[in-house]
């Protein structure tokens, strides 16, 4: 399972459908344009339970994945040099 979440993360952002950080992807997850939101296994608890609101609050069937590596981890994955708490990917 692990590893078909990083190449579809890696594929989302290839194909400019990822969009990174916590404000960014709440507003996508809120339009009920998202089909996935990806949270870093380190993000913290207040941000795991908003992009979960978010999720329900938007289409309501978006669905909210761990990604089981730090916020380091994950934008590596998504090919930044920064950490990435909170991705969504579009539909």
């Amino acid at each position: 399972m692990m590893m078909g979440l990083v190449e579809d993360i890696q594929a989302a952002v290839k194909a400019g459908k990822a969009v990174l950080g916590f404000r960014q992807s709440l507003k996508v997850l809120k339009s009920g344009k998202a089909e996935l939101a990806v949270l870093a296994g380190n993000a913290p608890s207040d941000v795991k339970k908003a992009v979960e609101q978010a999720a329900n609050a938007g289409s309501g069937n978006t669905k909210v994945e761990t990604f089981e590596g730090t916020s380091t981890q994950l934008g590596i994955v998504c090919g930044k040099s920064f950490p990435v708490s909170t991705l969504a990917i579009k539909k």
